[in-house]
């Protein structure tokens, strides 16, 4: 049994919904379904006994107490998190909350947990941290990428938060013996992305005809990581990876967000060129750009290779393609996710033209 905290948000269900195509290990996912956290991303998972869903808040200590007693997890897998940087811009609180205090709240249940375990149990139980590439700064273009040994720059609220929660864990690790591993991710795409994020975000707007906002010159650089692969890579750290250690996890996929735009929008003629207005690529609309706006990302994913032997099987090509495709083939799972509240919040940070910005 192993315990996910946000197992119903886009990285954290398709791990889940991973998880159950390797093994048949019962998962209890924890997932306070905000505003990101979607039922329906698990609807597959309906009456499979593996899967036991709790309704409830990583903050909760009580609840993840009691959680941990009832299922004695040998693991907690925690993805729980606010991680949309425009929102930590207009509303930083909910992320000191969720990703500071909630992490905390984790912690400490977990090692009250892992404290009363027999000796074996003790020596089997992990705690795998999911971080972003965002606790690192930016680069300039000639810098090298970051390494598990780059120094911590977080610029926007919202890195500033994981790169706390990243502190956290390695204090409790260091601290007090808790077994804990962090993994430190670069930009995710694939199935069940909420759509204020820029790749289901141009392909929901592109569709319908709408502008494609890309902040400033759209040269800001970001390294682009399949979400299976993300999963596959979690796997992989949690059954061999050192505790205490950090594991940076990319795709080896590092480009201009001009590039992604493009290339999305040149499948979208390939395979929706039915589109209100083709070619998609016209709609791009440069947009005043976000404060603080981190230039670029890159990620060094050696270590995980190294030591591990993972390395991602998607090139982006061939995940793009699939991303595409997938978003196209559940268009009543985007229209459900943007719900009027969606629509209201877009309209008051971005304005009624926009629908959202990558």
């Amino acid at each position: 049994m192993i315990l996910v905290t946000g197992g119903a948000g886009f990285i954290g269900s398709n791990f889940v919904l991973d998880w159950f195509q390797h093994s048949d290990e019962p998962i209890v996912n924890l997932d306070k379904l905000t505003y990101a956290g979607n039922m329906q991303n698990l609807a597959s998972l309906r009456g499979d006994g593996r899967h036991r869903f709790v309704h409830g808040d990583i903050c909760d200590g009580p609840l993840v107490e009691q959680l941990l007693a009832e299922f004695r997890p040998r693991a907690i897998v925690h993805f729980a998190a606010e991680s949309h940087v425009d929102r930590s811009i207009h509303g930083p609180a909910d992320f000191i909350r969720t990703n500071i205090d909630g992490t905390f709240a984790l912690l400490e249940a977990a090692r009250a947990h892992w404290s009363a375990l027999d000796a074996a149990a003790k020596a089997e139980f992990r705690f795998l941290h999911v971080s972003t590439d965002e606790v690192y700064g930016s680069l300039g273009p000639q810098e090298a990428p970051f390494a598990e040994t780059t120094a911590y720059r977080p610029n926007s609220p919202y890195s500033a938060s994981k790169a706390a929660s990243d502190h956290l864990v390695r204090a409790y690790h260091h601290t007090y013996g808790l077994p804990a591993l962090t993994t430190n991710c670069s930009n995710n795409y694939g199935p069940f992305q909420f759509p204020e994020k820029l790749i289901p975000l141009l392909i929901a707007n592109a569709i319908a005809g709408k502008p494609l906002p890309i902040y400033g010159d759209g040269m800001n650089v970001r390294d682009w990581l399949y979400v299976g692969d993300h999963c596959a890579a979690i796997r992989t750290v949690l059954a061999r990876g050192r505790t205490g250690e950090t594991y940076n996890i990319g795709g080896w996929n590092e480009m201009p967000n001009l590039d992604i735009v493009r290339a999305v929008c040149a499948l979208l003629d390939e395979l929706h060129p039915g589109s209100p207005v083709t070619p998609h690529e016209r709609l791009v609309t440069f947009v005043k750009d976000r404060p603080g706006h981190d230039r670029r990302y890159a990620i060094d994913a050696r270590k995980i290779e190294r030591e591990l032997g993972w390395r991602p099987a998607e090139t982006f090509d061939t995940g793009i393609r699939k991303t595409v495709a997938w978003y196209l083939g559940h268009r009543d799972w985007v229209e459900q996710v943007q719900s009027g509240a969606y629509r209201d919040w877009v309209a008051r940070h971005y304005g009624a033209d926009a629908e959202g910005q990558p």
